[in-house]
């Protein structure tokens, strides 16, 4: 039974898809990628190097990372590949950052001790 405060755990592939997409999203250069991307309906690849000024081998390590996730999407348009964002990956994270937000700050939780603290219930006596 849950409690009052308590959030249910995502399940199993949403946690999947959750630490997939942060994970693409833990390095500045794919930050500044998607950056790019937002600013534009889609470009090609060389248009990506351009603006992060790495080389075309390390952009496309960055895009294959952000394509795993699912943030990313490459069309093929021969003789090039047209990248995209693709926001419906982010329904999960963004429900998660919803239930976080929802429970309030740690002055909110009722039952958290850390030890060392000064918790005026006695729970470090």
């Amino acid at each position: 039974m849950l409690g009052q405060n308590a959030i249910p755990a995502p399940q199993s592939d949403d946690a999947n898809a959750i630490a997939s997409v942060a994970k693409a999203l833990s390095h500045p250069v794919r930050i500044k990628i998607i950056n790019f991307l937002l600013s534009r309906q889609g470009c090609i690849g060389g248009d990506i190097v351009d603006e992060v000024g790495l080389a075309q081998s390390t952009v496309s390590e960055h895009l294959r990372i952000l394509k795993s996730a699912g943030l990313v999407v490459g069309a093929i348009e021969h003789p090039r590949i047209c990248y995209s964002l693709d926001p419906s990956v982010l329904a999960a994270l963004k429900d998660l950052i919803g239930q976080i937000e929802a429970r309030g700050g740690p002055q909110d939780a009722p039952c958290c001790y850390t030890p060392g603290s000064r918790d005026p219930k006695g729970a470090d006596q």
